[in-house]
């Protein structure tokens, strides 16, 4: 998350005015019970997906499918610069024959359509 030590002293000293210096260290063993408790959970759960997936299944396939990886512009630009195949390239659409056209009929007059029947 990019804290660095300036962010994390601005952070105590929040937590100093607000919580109060009788609570603070109450307050700081719980967060450190937390941070444990969910670094534990996360170590735990990627050890169980590690024996699910296989050996195989290791920590530069999980880099390779983080999504934070994937930019659009990126990807779009990509596409657009990649030199298409002859294969990727659609076939050009049969040209329309051309339609006898009768006279129209008269107004009043009834169409009769042979080809419809």
């Amino acid at each position: 998350m990019g804290f660095g030590f300036e962010k994390l002293l601005v952070i105590g000293l929040v937590a100093l005015f607000l919580i109060g210096p009788e609570r603070l260290p109450d307050y700081a063993s719980r967060l450190a019970r937390f941070v444990r408790t969910a670094r534990r959970m996360i170590d735990d759960t990627r050890e169980r997906v590690k024996e699910e997936m296989g050996a195989d299944f290791d920590d530069e396939e999980w880099r390779r499918l983080d999504p934070r990886q994937y930019d659009p512009r990126r990807i779009i630009r990509d596409a657009l610069l990649e030199p298409l195949d002859d294969e990727d390239q659609p076939e050009p659409e049969p040209e329309p024959e051309p339609v006898e056209r009768s006279a129209p009929a008269p107004r009043g007059a009834a169409v009769f359509d042979s080809e419809a029947t």
